[in-house]
């Protein structure tokens, strides 16, 4: 199969090396935004809040949904983080090694959930193909990268320091978004005779909401959910990804040839095909070694600068914590500030688009509770500590070098925290630099993963299917490092976050299955303890 995607990859060449030129990649982007432009504008209308201040109405879905959720789950996100540890650790594998068994609620059980808990519940086989850390990995390498990078410079030159309190708020809340869609990915994930897994919002959408009378809506919104997912991954999760990474490269070696970009996109995807050729298993063993190792360099090295400087944490907080309610001249005062933190943080860490549920789905658990309880550590990773730990560098920095002006937007983020980065650690922008290509291919092979599910769901199960959506991946892969991309990748970050509909009305229709889910699994690691 390699060699068939090698091959079709030679013969498809002539055609990119066609869109390298400037004029016909301008036209594309001229025709494609014409085509487009509504849809965009559409996923992304702001609505009026004062004259000078218009917040997404995006942003109400997915803040409003988390809001939601951690009221009905009663504060999972703080209640359930030792135990999501401790899951991790695998402290309770041996809970998913004792096969079927039936499981009575008791009357606390049947209070919680308002009657829609059976009398008996039938635990399923053990079923999956990756681990727990696995599944947290492969979730994660989708989410952490540029947005942690070079989105937190952007809201700080926005929102002023402020902007990190409320993005901190944003990643504590969205760990019960995270929680929820999870536990539903593997409570209605499809297992095939070999062992594969299929699941995600597709999934419990059509089977879910069937339950609840509700099929053809369900089906509905699986079909429209599979299309985004689909154009999101050839999008936001490839050609930005291959783009911004190719750009970094070319600038860090201060390459001059034209077909730079080319290269470079040719050679990461032949290694994306060897990688997503072996499936969510090949994808889990490699994100699982890329994540942690890229997350503890740039971690270790925000916490060098932040302990170097140890005398201005004080004041960095109290900008921090001020600028969150007293933002003096940030455009839109304190509502502007506030919408700077909860954007960037919530498209940070992706918690209510549901795509994480796609790789979760993957893991190998009878209880889709304990899976649940994994995912809710995504935001608190992405966001609360390394968005954080960026945040901090920032602010810290700016005391003392006055690098940017508060209020003042900035195009180019990474450029910003390399420059606070290097002003205490002499070139450490050519790890940040390699960081953010390791980030954009862990995050190409993830959303590789999430398209080729809602490839499968639309198109079927087959090797010859399979090959399709894979070439076609590859393509992008180099078109996105080869050309300008402009209107394709606002329409692609549309698709993305279009997800966010069907996947909230879902996941908040079938709330009362996941508490369900959470008292069997709860009662199970209680009866071990």
């Amino acid at each position: 199969m390699q060699k068939k995607i090698l091959s079709l990859l030679a013969i498809l060449l002539p055609i990119v090396t066609f869109a390298q030129e400037p004029s016909t990649s301008e036209k594309i982007d001229t025709t494609f935004r014409a085509y487009t432009e509504w849809f965009v504008h559409g996923i992304f209308y702001a609505i009026p809040f004062t004259d000078t201040v218009r917040i997404p109405w995006v942003l109400f879905v997915l803040v409003g949904g988390a809001i939601y959720f951690t009221l009905t789950f009663r504060f999972a996100q703080i209640r359930l983080l030792k135990t999501s540890i401790k899951v991790v650790k695998g402290d309770y594998d041996d809970i998913d090694e004792k096969g079927a068994q039936d499981v009575h609620p008791s009357e606390d059980d049947l209070t919680i959930v308002d009657g829609d808990l059976p009398e008996t519940i039938k635990v399923e086989g053990h079923h999956g193909e990756v681990t727990h850390f696995q599944a947290l990995t492969a979730a994660l390498s989708a989410t952490v990268g540029l947005g942690n990078i070079a989105g937190v410079a952007v809201a700080i030159s926005i929102g002023g320091p402020g902007a990190t309190f409320w993005m901190i708020l944003a990643g504590l809340l969205g760990m019960a978004s995270k929680f929820a869609e999870c536990t539903l990915g593997v409570k209605y994930r499809d297992v095939g005779p070999d062992g594969t897994v299929y699941g995600g919002p597709m999934y419990y959408l059509t089977k879910g909401l069937k339950e609840k009378g509700l099929g053809r809506l369900g089906k509905v919104l699986a079909v429209f959910f599979a299309v985004m997912v689909i154009g999101g991954s050839f999008g936001g999760g490839n050609m930005f990804q291959a783009n911004q990474a190719a750009a970094q490269f070319v600038d860090l070696f201060q390459l001059t040839n034209a077909n730079a970009g080319l290269y470079f996109g040719i050679v990461m995807a032949i290694i994306v095909a060897v990688v997503i050729i072996g499936g969510i298993k090949r994808i889990a063993s490699v994100t699982e070694k890329i994540v942690p190792f890229m997350a503890v360099i740039y971690v270790g090295a925000a916490l060098v600068i932040i302990v170097l400087d140890f005398k201005l944490v004080p004041k960095a907080f109290s900008l921090i914590f001020n600028g969150a309610f007293s933002p003096a001249g940030i455009t839109g005062g304190f509502i502007g500030v506030l919408i700077q933190g909860f954007r960037r943080g919530t498209f940070s860490n992706e918690a209510g688009v549901g795509s994480a549920a796609i790789a979760h789905s993957a893991v190998k658990t009878k209880y889709p509770a304990s899976e649940g309880i994994v995912a809710l550590l995504e935001p608190f990773i992405d966001t609360v500590i390394i968005c954080t730990m960026t945040a901090l560098v920032l602010v810290i920095t700016n005391i003392k070098g006055g690098y940017f002006e508060y209020g003042i937007e900035i195009k180019e983020g990474v450029e910003l925290t390399a420059s606070a980065f290097d002003s205490v650690i002499p070139h450490f922008s050519i790890v940040l630099t390699i960081a953010v290509i390791l980030f954009a291919f862990s995050t190409m092979i993830s959303w590789s993963y999430y398209g080729m599910q809602g490839w499968k769901f639309l198109f079927g199960k087959g090797k010859v299917t399979d090959l399709i959506y894979k070439i076609l991946f590859l393509l992008f892969v180099i078109i996105g490092a080869s050309i300008s991309l402009g209107a394709v990748i606002d329409f692609s970050d549309a698709m993305i976050f279009a997800m966010v509909v069907p996947n909230m009305i879902g996941v908040i229709i079938l709330s009362p299955k996941i508490k369900v889910e959470l008292n069997r699994y709860l009662k199970a690691i209680k009866v071990k303890s």
